[in-house]
C-alpha cells in the first residue's frame, strides 16, 4: 500500500550558519585525528603520494594503499576544503550540503583523492557559466559527480602518450563529464521518479558506461581491482560506533524533550525524491538521524563480521549523508536486510568486498520501502543485490557509485509493476464496491 508523508508543523530550532559548519567540520577532524594516532606524519606523507599517483578503479581500499592515516588525511582534507567552499561561497546550509559533504569523506576513503576530483568540478562550473544558472545550487551534483574520478587517474595512466598529451586528455575529459552530467541528472531523475537517492551514480553509470566503451574501442584496457584491508577491525570497532553514539547523545543533549516526537515524525517520511530532513526538521533530530542510522549501519557489519576499511566506513558515511536526505531505520533496514536473506540464497558470500559493499549501499532504494512498505524493501534489496554485482562490468569500475547505477534499473524495474499492482487493486476494490 503507497504511503503518504505526514504534514509537518515543527517550531524548528536550528544552529547558526557558522555552527552548523563547525559541526559539519567535526566528521573529518575526528577521523584525521584517529588518522595521526595509527601513523606518523612521514607515513601519512608517503601514503598520500601512493594515493594520488596510483589508479583508482572499484574496489581501491586507501587503507591498503597508503595506510588509514593518509586515507584519513586525503578524505579530510578535500572534505574540510568543500565545506569552505560551501561557507565562504555563501551557498545554502541545506540536506544535500550534508549529504554532499558525508559522500565526499566517504568516497575520498576509496577512489577520490585531492587530484583528482577538480575536473570534474570545473566541468559543473563551465556548464553553470555557459547556461547561466548559479553554481550555489548545483554544486552539490558536482561533489556527487566525482564519483567519475577514477576516470581522470585512468586516463592519465592510458596508453603510451606524452605527459602533455596525457595532462591534456585528462583537463578535456573531466570538463565534459562535469559539462554533461546535470542535464543527464535531470532526465534520469525522471526516469525512476526519485526512488533511487542516488540519482548522480545512476546518471554517472551511464557516463561512464559511454567512457568505458570508448576505451575499450581504442585498445586502451582497464584492469580490474581489488584492494582490501581487513586489518584495523580492532580499531575501528570501537572508533566508529563512538562517534554516532556522541552524534546521537549531542543530539539528545540539544533537542532534550522535543526531539523523540519530532524523530518520530521524520520516521513516517517515506524518503522520496531526496527530501531536506534539515529543511523540515530541527537540527538536532537530523543529527540524532544520522547517528542513529550511522550505529545501525556499522553494528550490522560487526554482527556479520565483515570488515571495517576504508571502503566500509565511506559506504557507511553515504548512509548518514542521506540521513539529511531521505534515509531513516524504518526504510534502510528492509532494503538491507533483503540482501541479507539474498546472500544466504546465492553465490556470494555477505561479507566478501563487493556483496557487503552493496549490503550499505543498496539503501539507496529506501523510498521504496517507505512508500510501498517492508516487504517490498525486502525485496528491492534481493533483485538489487544481483544487479549490483553483476552490473559494474559494463564500466569496468570507472563509477564509484556503482550501487546508484543499479539502485536506478531496480527503481525502474519495480516501481511501474508495483503502481501497476496497486492500480488495479483499486479498479478491482471500486467493482466491488459498485
Amino acid at each position: 500500500m503507497r504511503r503518504r508523508n505526514v504534514v509537518l508543523n515543527i517550531d524548528k530550532k536550528h544552529f547558526s550558519y557558522n555552527q552548523r559548519f563547525i559541526l559539519i567540520s567535526m566528521i573529518p577532524v575526528y577521523f584525521m585525528l584517529i588518522g595521526f594516532l595509527i601513523q606518523t606524519p612521514a607515513q601519512i606523507f608517503k601514503g598520500l603520494i601512493a594515493i594520488i599517483t596510483g589508479t583508482d578503479i572499484l574496489i581501491t581500499d586507501y587503507f591498503e594503499v597508503g595506510g588509514p592515516g593518509a586515507a584519513f588525511v586525503n578524505a579530510g582534507f578535500i572534505t574540510l576544503f568543500l565545506i569552505a567552499i560551501h561557507y565562504f561561497g555563501k551557498v545554502d546550509f541545506n540536506g544535500h550540503a550534508v549529504t554532499s559533504c558525508c559522500m565526499m569523506f566517504g568516497f575520498s576513503l576509496f577512489g577520490k583523492n585531492i587530484l583528482n576530483i577538480w575536473l570534474i568540478l570545473m566541468g559543473i562550473l563551465l556548464y553553470a557559466i555557459l547556461h547561466g544558472v548559479s553554481m550555489k545550487k548545483y554544486l552539490y551534483v558536482g561533489c556527487y559527480g566525482t564519483c567519475l574520478s577514477p576516470i581522470i587517474t585512468q586516463v592519465m595512466h592510458a596508453g603510451n602518450m606524452r605527459a602533455w598529451q596525457q595532462i591534456a586528455l585528462s583537463i578535456f575529459t573531466g570538463l565534459v563529464i562535469g559539462y554533461v552530467l546535470l542535464p543527464i541528472a535531470i532526465h534520469t531523475l525522471a526516469v525512476h521518479k526519485g526512488f533511487s537517492l542516488y540519482n548522480v551514480g545512476f546518471a554517472a553509470g551511464i557516463i561512464a558506461t559511454i567512457v568505458a566503451s570508448i576505451f575499450k574501442s581504442f585498445g586502451i584496457g582497464i584492469e580490474s581491482r581489488l584492494l582490501w584491508s581487513t586489518q584495523y577491525n580492532s580499531i575501528f570497532i570501537y572508533a566508529l560506533p563512538l562517534f554516532f553514539i556522541m552524534m546521537m547523545l549531542f543530539a539528545i543533549y540539544t533537542g532534550k524533550n522535543k526531539l523523540m516526537h519530532e524523530y518520530m515524525l521524520l520516521l513516517k517520511h517515506s524518503g522520496l525524491k531526496s527530501p531536506d530532513f534539515v529543511d523540515k526538521f530541527s537540527d538536532f533530530t537530523v543529527i540524532f538521524n544520522m547517528g542513529v542510522n550511522g550505529l545501525f549501519a556499522t553494528l550490522f557489519v560487526i554482527f556479520i563480521k565483515g570488515d571495517l576499511n576504508g571502503p566500509i566506513i565511506g559506504s557507511i558515511f553515504t548512509i548518514v549523508g542521506f540521513s539529511a536526505t531521505g534515509k531513516h531505520i524504518r526504510n534502510i533496514a528492509p532494503v538491507m536486510f533483503g540482501v541479507f536473506i539474498a546472500s544466504a540464497m546465492k553465490l556470494w558470500v555477505i561479507t566478501d568486498p563487493a556483496p557487503l559493499m552493496t549490503l550499505i549501499l543498496s539503501t539507496t532504494l529506501a523510498p521504496i520501502a517507505g512508500e510501498f512498505g517492508v516487504f517490498a524493501g525486502i525485496l528491492a534489496g534481493f533483485l538489487h543485490s544481483s544487479v549490483a554485482l553483476n552490473v559494474g562490468v559494463v564500466y569496468s569500475g570507472m563509477n564509484l557509485y556503482n550501487n546508484g547505477f543499479a539502485g536506478g534499473i531496480v527503481a525502474l524495474f519495480m516501481v511501474p509493476v508495483i503502481e501497476a499492482v496497486i492500480e488495479r487493486r483499486k479498479i478491482l476494490k471500486s467493482n466491488a464496491a459498485d
